[in-house]
């Protein structure tokens, strides 16, 4: 300690359990510390300091912070509930570390396994490091412990390792263990049936084993099928391993689902190239939904993948949003080697979606039919929400010129101008791609009229949906965005009194009020 200065803060992994895991550096730290802090649970010892105790690296003398928790998982009359009570008890734990820092004392935090990993450490480290000199000691993780206790080796050359906490919610931690190749499912203890729910939903449920107190006393080690619910600890995960991935079949599924035939029996091979619809589950078609729940694979962009839902023997592909020819090859093959697989697209898989990049590809295939199932478009869905901006004759248009080149866009936005035709604009911008909508703006108001209805529908559809009625003269283009649809009106588009958007049928359009100004 030196009068005048500041203390330094050191938050130092003690390991998973084991005192002869802990690092040389962590010793040598601890053992020079003024203060030693530790967090405990409400009615336990600390587990950090205990395996400080067994190392033998306690100063003697050192100032000794027992950090104790209010409550855990328990109910809490705190007013801000579980998260106010924590949130309170990090604030004052902080505080009390402070007084020694600016006291001159060196602060050293114990914490098990990893100090910036599900640890309580963070916490302190988020609220201090910026005030005082701060030194992070790295610890072996308790799953680093538990892979070496089970002898299981989790990820090899390009397998993808995901850390899960077992809180999530068991759809969501399905959805992420069948994505990913090796899995860590940490914070078990009462969420163990949740966690075995999931894995039988990923189908990986015979690929998981169970480890309790790895590197400790009492270490146990078991497939996941033979654990009690009811006897799960705190101290213990389940591990994936990523080497035993890469099966193309369920026989569950294939069980109760008979392999399709031709008129001969032969066996026949199908690809689905499926529209998910804009985004809600109800605007996704019942056809849909029973064709999704007879495939072994799903393809796509990762976004559409994702709102499949998980289950025994679903095997998910999910890709960046440009390697549309890429995704179409590999369900196509998948398809040839007898797997039931589905592409999935959002809207209508036809519209600007994956149905012309597997079709495109469909003839090096002839054993593969390949069958289109129609989903609600975007156009739809804005217009309906909008009222009936397309109820006359409209074209659709992608702004992205990724595919075509810039001039052809125009042409065609200048024709379908001089065709007094309902605009539908998708694609209208992206983050790398925020120049088109204006130019598609000023070139559309070449012939159009600046007071010509527009309808722009973000999200149309979710929870966070917006629908804007302006003028294609009021039109922002910097409020546009990649989770927009522009509709352009006709001469027969009006808005009704309530904001209702339509547009005539008829040849010669009713006379039409001028357009409101812009409303959200």
């Amino acid at each position: 300690m030196s009068a005048g200065q500041r203390g330094r803060f050191t938050c130092v992994g003690v390991g998973p359990g084991d005192p002869g895991l802990m690092t040389l550096k962590a010793a040598r730290v601890i053992g020079a510390a003024d203060v030693v802090a530790y967090h405990a649970g409400t009615r336990t010892t600390s587990h950090a300091r205990r395996i400080a105790e067994e190392a033998g690296v306690l100063p003697e003398g050192a100032v000794e912070v027992e950090l104790r928790y209010p409550v855990t998982t328990g109910t809490t009359d705190h007013p801000g509930g579980y998260a106010g009570a924590i949130a309170d008890f990090y604030e004052a734990s902080a505080a009390r570390l402070a007084e020694h820092l600016e006291a001159g004392r060196d602060v050293v935090l114990l914490a098990e396994g990893d100090p910036l990993f599900y640890g309580s450490a963070m916490y302190m480290h988020d609220r201090l490091a910026d005030r005082f000199a701060t030194e992070v000691v790295p610890g072996v993780p308790a799953f680093a412990a538990s892979t070496a206790a089970a002898g299981l080796p989790l990820a090899r050359q390009t397998d993808v390792l995901t850390v899960l906490p077992g809180t999530l919610p068991a759809p969501e931690l399905a959805r992420r263990l069948a994505d990913t190749d090796a899995a860590v499912i940490m914070k078990l203890g009462r969420t163990f049936p949740a966690v075995l729910e999931a894995l039988a939903e990923a189908g990986r449920l015979d690929e998981a084993v169970y480890v309790e107190r790895a590197s400790m006393e009492g270490e146990r080690r078991v497939p996941v099928r033979e654990v009690d619910p009811g006897s799960v600890p705190y101290f213990a995960l389940v591990l994936v391993g990523g080497d035993t991935r890469g099966r193309r079949h369920s026989p569950a599924v294939e069980a109760v689902v008979p392999e399709p035939t031709d008129d001969a029996g032969r066996p026949r091979c199908e690809l689905l190239v499926i529209g998910l619809g804009p985004g809600p589950d109800a605007w996704t078609t019942p056809e849909v939904v029973e064709a999704l729940a007879g495939v072994d694979h799903v393809v796509g962009y990762a976004p559409y993948v994702d709102r499949v839902p998980q289950r025994a023997g679903l095997t998910r592909h999910a890709s960046g949003n440009r390697v549309e020819a890429d995704r179409a090859r590999h369900a196509l093959e998948l398809a040839a080697d007898g797997c039931r697989v589905a592409v999935v697209s959002g809207g209508d898989a036809g519209v600007f979606g994956m149905a012309t990049a597997v079709l495109e590809q469909a003839d090096e295939f002839p054993s593969v039919d390949v069958r289109v199932l129609p989903g609600v478009s975007a156009v739809q869905a804005v217009a309906a929400k909008a009222g009936a901006p397309i109820g006359g004759d409209f074209a659709v248009v992608s702004l992205s010129d990724r595919l075509k080149p810039w001039d052809l866009i125009a042409r065609r936005l200048r024709a379908i101008a001089e065709a007094d035709l309902v605009l539908a604009l998708y694609n209208p911008a992206s983050r790398s791609r925020t120049e088109q909508i204006a130019a598609a703006r000023d070139l559309l108001l070449e012939s159009l009229p600046a007071d010509r209805v527009v309808v722009v529908g973000r999200d149309v559809g979710r929870a966070e949906e917006s629908l804007t009625v302006t003028t294609l003269g009021d039109l922002d283009p910097a409020s546009i965005d990649m989770k927009c649809l522009v509709i352009v009106g006709s001469s027969g588009t009006q808005v009704s009194r309530s904001g209702r958007v339509w547009t005539s049928r008829a040849t010669t359009p009713h006379h039409r009020a001028p357009a409101p100004g812009p409303r959200g």
